[in-house]
């Protein structure tokens, strides 16, 4: 009381400082589209972890005496051409879809921001050769680029995952280099230069941290654009087997029974809308959350 009486208050007075994850927690929480989209993302992880051990139906055992059911309590998302269960595909196929764009993507992402920033930090010819190349890739439209390289170099999941992870090295790259020109401008960065730290320091440890919520932002929008080129590989005969539970091969399979049986394309394709909308939502919310603008 005596030291408020001298207007100086204590320390013990003075209201604890919030800790920056419960500040982004208590932020990102205001973004209900983007807390709906977490959610469902969750989910989807979910079930492409456990779905082969909960779902009603096995997978891959067709049912000849139950073929292209509609929606029932029996098969809540009817039967395909042979008899299996289309709920039980599409979740056990989670794991293939969503862990393929995910590898795709981190892959991708990995190489683009060492080499954006590589090309940032050192500039010179390192950067022209970076960028040109960027550039080139950026002539292509993705799913071109994407089929392009699986025609190369043949179809198959493994090889999906490459294509999809090419067109997305480009535009980390410039991400990645825009940042580090602008992060190592700053006074912290001109201070560790001076005492002499390594390149390899001043680049991992003072401007990565700077460029890292770019990436993230664009790491989460870019699975949902991975996952739409996936299945449009494996649409179009390029990327999972047709008798693999893959959402696009699901898609290319239930276009012969469009009239007769249109769940079987109706599903999977709702599916798929609502997976990459969810990351799409996430990314804007964490963009939203992260840049300190806005409010």
């Amino acid at each position: 009381m005596a030291d408020m009486e001298n207007g100086v208050i204590s320390p013990e007075e003075l209201p604890k400082a919030q800790s920056r994850t419960k500040a982004f927690i208590k932020k990102f929480l205001k973004r209900k589209a983007a807390v709906i989209s977490l959610v469902f993302i969750l989910f989807i992880l979910f079930m492409g972890i456990f779905a082969p051990y909960i779902v009603p139906y096995d997978a891959a055992t067709p049912d000849y005496t139950a073929l292209l059911q509609g929606p029932s309590p029996e098969h809540w998302w009817g039967t395909d051409e042979f008899g299996r269960d289309v709920f039980s595909r599409l979740m056990v196929g989670t794991r293939l879809s969503v862990f393929t764009a995910l590898a795709a993507v981190t892959i991708g992402t990995v190489i683009g921001a060492v080499l954006g920033l590589l090309a940032g930090y050192y500039g010179g010819i390192i950067e022209s050769v970076v960028m040109r190349g960027a550039d080139i890739l950026f002539a292509f439209p993705d799913i071109l680029l994407a089929i392009a390289v699986v025609a190369i170099i043949g179809p198959g999941v493994i090889n999906v995952v490459i294509a999809v992870a090419v067109f997305t090295v480009p535009s980390v790259a410039r991400l990645a280099r825009s940042a580090t020109l602008t992060e190592k401008e700053a006074l912290y960065v001109e201070v560790a230069r001076s005492l002499g730290c390594r390149d390899r320091r001043i680049l991992w440890v003072h401007i990565f941290p700077g460029a890292v919520q770019s990436l993230i932002v664009n790491f989460t929008m870019r699975i949902g654009t991975a996952i739409l080129a996936a299945a449009s590989l494996s649409f179009l005969g390029f990327g999972a087997n047709v008798t693999e539970p893959e959402w696009g091969s699901m898609l290319s399979q239930g276009r012969n029974y469009l009239v007769t049986a249109p769940h079987i394309v109706l599903f999977p394709g709702v599916l798929i809308f609502l997976t990459v909308l969810a990351f799409n939502l996430l990314g804007d919310g964490l963009r939203d959350t992260l840049d300190p603008k806005i409010k």
